[in-house]
């Protein structure tokens, strides 16, 4: 992070003195809500016991930089590894984990982590510098089979300082570096690890991190077994738990239907699950069992623009499109008040979030008003024209969340009162990332989610994917600044400001936030969410009863 300083004297400031600047925002909003957690008991917290979490996907992966499934990939592989720094999920600041303090250079290109001397693998060697360096390396080699990559443009190496001290180089400004060792992409694993084939650690054979768990066994499509680490003695500051885990062991099942996950929860099968389904709060919570949910850090889910197409490149059309949709009777309809309405490009719980909502209010009669200015007139199927062309419009989206098919056939049903045509186009991830990249669509319907708001660039830049194909030189000017400020408080001011874009250009309609909800049997306490909305380590979490 960097303070208003004289460059001349190249000061920098440590993590340990200023986490709380990560925490500042614009509009008036938190940077983030806390992690909510299973319920606690009265009394102290039960040493030993099982838990068994049903998950919705197969892993896929054990590796922490590898490709997986996602979430539930994530959920396991947190367990494993511990990362640099913490992201507080209460203000989004970031505190010590691995390395006890860690300063950045003025221009945000150089980085260095001082890190804790009392730290082990799992195998029993020390978390040293030289281990940092590999795993870092190790990253970049991979490339594209790494979803961590997208941390290290333009990465020029990891320093041995000494065996405590690694200074991490990037050629240009990265001022996003931070809040990316707090993931679990970055998570650290032993020089070891990192000399095996990269694509032979998906099983997590010889994945050796220093994290709270160790693995046991996995069987693909059917569960992951992970045991207590009995010297774990290094969480991170803010933890509810900083030592060894009260549980002896936890495996992770995969139950792909919702429906079953919810039933053998209610059953006694399982003591928590993931992904529960916004039709399934109401049946939980009445049934007694205590939810633990989060919103979404990131991208909000909403609509962004092919704006190399004539249509949705014209400004006013998109600005018509955003009245037209009633955000908060979709979200009313299709969710629940668990999933804020849409304010922002960024979700509510992302520092430097600001509240756009202005921009979207539903009207429409002035969507309508907007439309005849620009010169489409109804025609006889009430679908607008305009120089012999339809107001009629492709929507890619993809079907892993299943209330985005309600959510979308309610927004077709609002935009043809305004006279817009829209055909949903559905997909999967990778038919999906097609359709992106080949730009045979006019809208997409999606979300993504970072705690961090360089999320915004890489969407939108046009040195990223740029899959909205947007000719904003103002924005992109925006965007590659907030990556130069090391501090995070005027990073959150540039933030603020590419949101102000974002939304008075109508390059992004935000419609409602993803939110995170597991349930947990009445037994089990202390499960949490973090500063990602994703399962932190269990170190705290225990059962009552055994």
């Amino acid at each position: 992070m960097r303070i208003r300083t004289r460059a001349a004297l190249g000061l920098a400031v440590t993590v340990t003195a200023v986490v709380a600047l990560a925490a500042c925002s614009t509009g008036g909003s938190s940077a983030g809500s806390a992690s909510t957690s299973s319920a606690s008991a009265s009394g102290k917290p039960v040493d030993g016991g099982s838990l068994t979490f049903a998950i919705a996907n197969d892993p896929i992966s054990l590796n922490p930089s590898g490709t997986g499934s996602g979430n539930d990939t994530l959920y396991v592989t947190r367990q494993l590894v511990d990362s640099l720094l913490y992201q507080d999920p209460k203000t989004g600041a970031l505190k010590p984990w691995l390395a006890k303090s860690y300063t950045a250079n003025a221009d945000a290109t150089a980085f260095t982590f001082h890190l804790r001397s009392d730290v082990t693998f799992s195998d029993g060697t020390p978390l040293d510098a030289d281990a940092v360096k590999a795993t870092f390396d190790d990253i970049v080699a991979a490339g594209a089979k790494s979803t961590a990559i997208s941390s290290f443009s333009g990465y020029s190496g990891t320093k041995v300082v000494d065996s405590s001290t690694v200074e991490v180089d990037f050629s240009k400004s990265n001022a996003a570096f931070p809040q990316a060792t707090s993931s679990v992409g970055l998570g650290i694993v032993s020089v070891a690890t990192t000399k095996l084939p990269y694509d032979s650690r998906a099983t997590g054979k010889g994945v050796v991190g220093s994290g709270p768990f160790t693995l046991t066994s996995y069987s693909p499509n059917v569960k992951t077994v992970l045991a207590k680490r009995k010297d774990y003695a290094w969480g991170p500051t803010g933890a509810a738990n900083t030592g060894a885990a009260h549980l002896s062991s936890v495996t992770f099942q995969v139950v792909p239907e919702a429906s079953v996950r919810s039933g053998s929860l209610e059953s006694g099968q399982l003591d928590a699950i993931g992904s529960v389904q916004p039709t399934d709060v109401d049946t939980l919570k009445s049934a007694g069992y205590d939810l633990v949910d989060r919103t979404n850090p990131g991208l909000a889910f909403g609509f962004s623009f092919n704006e190399s197409r004539p249509i949705v490149g014209d400004e006013k059309v998109r600005e018509a499109i955003a009245h037209a949709i009633d955000s908060k009777t979709v979200r009313d309809t299709s969710l629940n008040s668990l999933f804020p309405v849409g304010t922002s490009a960024l979700a509510s719980t992302t520092p430097g979030y600001k509240n756009e909502k202005s921009h979207f209010a539903f009207d429409l009669a002035e969507s309508k008003k907007i439309l005849d200015a620009d010169g489409w007139k109804a025609g006889s199927d009430g679908i607008r024209e305009k120089d012999g062309q339809k107001l009629s419009l492709t929507v890619a989206w993809i079907t892993n969340f299943s209330p985005n098919q309600t959510t979308l056939e309610l927004v077709q049903q609002e935009l043809k009162k305004a006279g817009i045509a829209i055909t949903l186009q559905s997909s999967t991830v990778p038919d999906f990332i097609k359709t992106l990249s080949s730009g045979t669509y006019d809208l997409q319907f999606g979300n993504s989610s970072r705690a961090d708001g360089d999320i915004l660039r890489t969407s939108f830049s046009t040195s990223a994917t740029n899959y909205s194909r947007i000719d904003d030189p103002t924005l992109e000017a925006l965007l590659q600044k907030q990556q130069t400020i090391a501090n995070a408080t005027e990073r959150n001011v540039v933030i603020g400001q590419i949101q102000d874009r974002l939304a008075s250009q109508y390059h992004e309609i935000p419609v409602h936030e993803l939110t995170t909800i597991l349930a947990t049997s009445k037994d089990v306490h202390g499960i949490t969410l973090g500063a990602d909305s994703r399962l932190e380590q269990l170190t705290g979490a225990w059962k009552t009863g055994e």
